[in-house]
């Protein structure tokens, strides 16, 4: 069966829920307040990346796709030093505008209108069931006109939901994920997408992330 954005699949429904939990009450497994549970900032790794995307198309109206709390935007979420003076997101992209969307935050729980310049989905497609990733990839290459930014963590994550499953609920590979994404490009020939696929090493102690890009960024 195939589940789509107005008949999503049951467990889609429920994983909602769960991470609404998160937000209102914090992840106990690692011991997180809720104020630190999904902020938003593991955008920040992700900037220089974005802002390069930015340039290259002239983008102007960006989407934030699973944006968390949205700390990332406020002033003083960089180090002023390490960006060119600029301590805000925002004016570090040069940008007029982002949008925010989570589903799981009421704040920014309302699905926007689109179309943007460009779609940014940071630390949030593993976070998705399986069955729904497939509509839920659409829906983000659906929006944007001139580019598409995101990453995947294929590996568990160290946060828990609140019934106790790993929070990394579609952990696949990376010809998976491009399987998904590859149709969707291809549908959109003006459109620049890059994503960053991550897994850690199994042998290493530290577990250290490797990362390769897909895509047709230059």
């Amino acid at each position: 069966m195939s589940f789509t954005r107005q008949t999503p699949s049951p467990r889609y429904l429920a994983m909602l829920e769960q991470y609404r939990t998160l937000h209102r009450e914090g992840e106990k497994f690692m011991g997180l307040d809720a104020e630190n549970t999904y902020p938003g900032v593991s955008l920040l790794p992700h900037v220089r990346r974005i802002k390069r995307l930015i340039d290259l198309t002239s983008a102007d109206r960006l989407l934030d796709y699973g944006c968390g709390k949205g700390y990332q935007y406020t002033p003083g979420a960089l180090r002023s030093e390490d960006y060119g003076g600029c301590d805000n997101v925002l004016d570090y992209w040069g940008v007029l505008s982002v949008d925010c969307y989570d589903p799981c935050y009421e704040r920014y729980a309302k699905l926007p209108a689109g179309p943007y310049d460009g779609v940014i989905s940071t630390d949030v497609l593993e976070h998705c069931v399986e069955d729904d990733v497939p509509w839920i990839l659409d829906e983000i290459f659906g929006f944007a006109t001139r580019f598409v930014y995101a990453n995947v963590a294929c590996y568990p994550a160290k946060t828990r939901l609140p019934n106790g499953d790993n929070a990394h609920c579609t952990v696949r590979p990376l010809d998976w994920w491009l399987s998904l994404m590859q149709p969707l490009a291809a549908r959109k020939p003006g459109l620049v997408w890059e994503v960053w696929v991550q897994w850690q090493d199994p042998d290493d102690a530290n577990g250290k992330v490797t990362e390769q890009k897909i895509g047709n960024s230059p």
